[in-house]
C-alpha cells in the first residue's frame, strides 16, 4: 500500500510538471484582417478574364514562355544562378538553427570518466605496478522544464523563419524568372533595331549613289550628297552602339545563368509576338496566398508573434534540475564497486526581481517588432495589388500603343517612297527626302521598342501574380 502511495504521488508529481510544461505564455498568433479588393483595377480594360478562378500566376513558366530558347536560358538559370543556391543554403542554415533551438526543451545527459596519478618502478625488475591510483566513472543529467513555453516559443519563432526563408528563395526564383525572361526579350529587341538599322544602311547606301549620279550630271547640287551621306552616316553610327549593348546583355544573360561572360542563343523569331488574349487574372484574395514575398512577410510575422512570448516567458519563475552518479576507487579493479557509489541532485528555481526594466524593455521590444512587422505584412500586400494593377494597365496601354505604332510606320513607309519619287522626277529637294527617310526609321525602331514593351507587360503580369517559382 506504501508503494502504490509512492507511485500515486509521482504520477500527481509527473502530470502536474505536465500541465505546467504544457502552458506558452504570450498571444496566439492570428493573421491581420486584410480586406482584398473584389477585382484589380486595369482588369476591366485589358484583356484578361477576371471572372475565373484560375490565374496565370498558378500557372508553370514553361506553360507562359514557350520560347525553346528562353525555357533553356530558364532552366539553366534556375539550376546554376547564384542568389538561387544562396537562398537555398540559408535554408539548411535556419533548419540547423531550428534543431539548436528545440534541443533546450529537452534533457542532456553526460558520461565521463577520469584516471589521476600514477606509480613507477623504483628498480628495474620483471614486475610494473599498476600505473593507476584513482579512478571514477560517472552519468550525469540536467533539464530545464519548459513551464512557461520559453523554448516552445523560441523554436516556433526559428520555426517561422525557416518558412520564411522557403518563401525567400521562392521569391528569389520568381525575380530570377522575371530577369531572365525581360533580358531575353531587350536582346530580342536590340537584335530587330540592329536588323532595321543594316536594312536602312543599305537604302541610304543606294540614296547616296544616285544623288552623287545627279549631281555628277548636274541635276542636283552637292548639298544633295552631303545630306544624303549624313543619312547614311547616322544610320551606320548606329550600328556599333546596337552592337554594344548585345554584347553587354549577353553578358548580364550568362551572370543570370551563373556562366561567365559570353555568346547567348537569341534567334526566336516570335520572341517578341504579342501576349495572347484572355489572360486569367484571377481572384486578388488568392493573391495572397501565392506571391512569395507575402508569405514571407507572414512567416516573418508569425516570428515576431512568438517572441513576444519569449519575453513574457522571462518573467516567470524558472527550475532547473540536475542530477549525477557514478562509481570510483583507487585502482583498476574497484573502479566498479558498488560501495564506491555516489548519487547527487540538484533543483534551483530562480525567479527575476529587479533587473533594472530590462525583462519590460525586452517585451516592449517584442510588441513593437511586431506591430512593425503587421505594417510591412500589409504593406507588402498593397505593393503586390498595385503591381498586378500596374502590369493589367500596362499590358491594355502598351497593346494600343503598338497598334498605333504599327500604322505610324506603314504612314511613314509611304510617305518615303513618294517622296524619293518626287525626288528622282525634280519635283521636291532631298531635304524632303531626308526628313521622311529619318522619320521612318524612328518610326520602325520606336515600333520594336513598343513589341518589346507589350511583351515585358506579360512577363510583368506572371510575376505581379505570383508566377515563376512553382515547378
Amino acid at each position: 500500500m506504501k508503494a502504490f502511495s509512492t507511485l500515486t504521488k509521482l504520477g500527481l508529481v509527473a502530470a502536474l510538471a505536465f500541465l505546467l510544461a504544457a502552458c506558452n505564455v504570450g498571444p496566439k498568433y492570428v493573421r491581420p484582417n486584410v480586406t482584398a479588393p473584389p477585382a484589380y483595377r486595369g482588369a476591366d480594360n485589358a484583356a484578361v478574364a477576371t471572372d475565373a478562378k484560375e490565374s496565370l500566376g498558378d500557372e508553370q513558366w514553361a506553360a507562359v514562355y514557350r520560347e525553346p530558347e528562353l525555357q533553356e536560358l530558364i532552366r539553366k538559370a534556375l539550376a546554376n544562378n547564384y542568389d538561387v543556391r544562396i537562398a537555398a543554403r540559408r535554408i539548411l542554415e535556419q533548419e540547423a538553427q531550428v534543431r539548436i533551438t528545440r534541443s533546450q526543451q529537452f534533457p542532456t545527459a553526460t558520461v565521463g570518466g577520469t584516471a589521476i596519478g600514477a606509480t613507477l618502478p623504483s628498480s628495474l625488475g620483471t614486475q610494473i605496478p599498476s600505473p593507476l591510483v584513482n579512478g571514477s566513472f560517472n552519468v550525469s543529467a540536467a533539464w530545464t522544464p519548459d513551464f512557461w513555453g520559453l523554448y516552445r516559443r523560441q523554436t516556433e519563432a526559428a520555426r517561422a523563419q525557416l518558412l520564411a526563408q522557403v518563401w525567400a528563395k521562392r521569391a528569389v526564383q520568381m525575380t530570377l524568372v522575371e530577369q531572365v525572361a525581360t533580358a531575353y526579350l531587350q536582346i530580342r529587341a536590340l537584335d530587330a533595331q540592329l536588323e532595321i538599322t543594316k536594312e536602312t544602311i543599305k537604302v541610304r547606301q543606294d540614296s547616296v549613289a544616285l544623288t552623287k549620279t545627279l549631281e555628277s550630271g548636274g541635276s542636283v547640287p552637292l548639298s544633295d550628297v552631303r545630306q544624303a551621306e549624313q543619312l547614311l552616316y547616322a544610320a551606320t553610327s548606329e550600328v556599333p552602339q546596337l552592337e554594344e549593348q548585345i554584347q553587354q546583355q549577353e553578358n548580364a544573360i550568362a551572370f543570370l545563368l551563373g556562366e561567365n561572360p559570353g555568346p547567348i542563343a537569341h534567334t526566336d523569331p516570335n520572341a517578341l509576338a504579342p501576349p495572347p488574349q484572355n489572360l486569367p487574372a484571377g481572384l486578388p484574395s488568392r493573391l495572397l496566398e501565392r506571391r512569395p514575398d507575402i508569405q514571407q512577410a507572414e512567416e516573418t510575422l508569425i516570428a515576431a508573434n512568438a517572441q513576444i512570448g519569449v519575453a513574457r516567458a522571462q518573467f516567470f519563475p524558472n527550475l532547473s534540475i540536475s542530477g549525477s552518479g557514478g562509481v570510483g576507487g583507487d585502482s583498476l579493479s574497484s573502479i566498479f564497486d558498488p560501495a564506491g557509489k555516489t548519487i547527487y541532485g540538484i533543483g534551483t528555481l530562480t525567479q527575476p526581481l529587479f533587473e533594472g526594466g530590462k525583462l519590460r524593455g525586452q517585451l516592449q521590444l517584442s510588441q513593437q517588432t511586431k506591430e512593425e512587422m503587421v505594417l510591412n505584412y500589409e504593406k507588402t500586400i498593397s505593393g503586390a495589388f498595385r503591381d498586378v494593377s500596374n502590369a493589367l494597365i500596362a499590358l491594355n496601354k502598351q497593346r494600343d500603343y503598338r497598334e498605333q505604332q504599327e500604322k505610324l510606320v506603314e504612314a511613314a513607309k509611304d510617305a518615303t517612297r513618294l517622296a524619293r519619287i518626287r525626288y528622282q522626277g525634280g519635283s521636291t529637294g532631298y531635304l524632303e527626302v531626308l526628313t521622311t527617310d529619318s522619320n521612318l526609321y524612328a518610326a520602325q525602331l520606336n515600333l520594336v521598342s513598343a513589341q518589346q514593351s507589350e511583351a515585358l507587360a506579360l512577363v510583368q503580369l506572371y510575376s505581379a501574380l505570383g508566377g515563376g517559382w512553382q515547378s
